[in-house]
């Protein structure tokens, strides 16, 4: 099998999507993204990110790859997480503190900085509904999360996502506390809480 056999397939098993970083540590040359991008093969949909003609562009897989620090979050991260059935119109990062801005802010992200150890508090693996996997924060990272920002999250939002968290078979509310404890809201998940268990 010829490397360019090799990416048109390892596109296919990854839901259409190849990435110039997945070429390079699987030891191919990025010059044959540029030969497939060429030939009709592939399609470039972002600076790093190729599909097949056929596959569905997954705008926030674009968006990661564009922004490899970036964390899926607030409204976002609700909806990766189920948590909420409003697509977002604009999406939601966290950056590391250091991180300049500026160049997501002009893309229309709504993005803000944040210091370790709260980073890293709470990163998975989510499925875009593409089916193709971002990081973002978990479940409980988020709930805590909107209960920081309240003045900018939609009371409803708020409302409706914790009713659906709280109705999960698979919910860990020990771990909510604790991050409600770390990220100084436990006063509020409390009165949500108290409500709705």
């Amino acid at each position: 099998m010829t490397n360019t056999q090799k990416l048109l397939e390892f596109a296919k098993i990854n839901n259409g999507i190849i990435t110039t970083a997945m070429v390079v540590k699987a030891g191919i040359s990025r010059g044959i993204l540029k030969y497939l991008s060429d030939t009709g093969s592939l399609e470039k949909v972002s600076r790093g990110v190729y599909t097949l003609p056929e596959a569905w562009e997954d705008e926030f897989v674009n968006i990661q790859n564009r922004y490899k620090r970036g964390i899926y979050s607030f409204e976002t991260a609700l909806f990766l997480c189920d948590l909420t059935d409003r697509t977002p119109r604009r999406f939601n990062m966290v950056f590391p503190a250091t991180y300049n801005l500026s160049g997501p802010k002009q893309e229309g992200i709504i993005c803000s900085n944040s210091k370790e150890p709260f980073y890293s508090l709470g990163i998975i693996d989510l499925t875009t509904p593409g089916g193709n996997k971002v990081r973002g924060y978990c479940a409980e990272r988020t709930l805590c999360d909107i209960l920081r920002r309240r003045n900018h999250t939609d009371i409803q939002i708020v409302i409706d996502a914790f009713k659906t968290y709280t109705a999960r078979k698979k919910k860990n509310i020990p771990l909510l506390s604790e991050y409600a404890r770390l990220l100084r809201v436990e006063k509020r998940l409390r009165a949500y809480l108290e409500v709705l268990l």
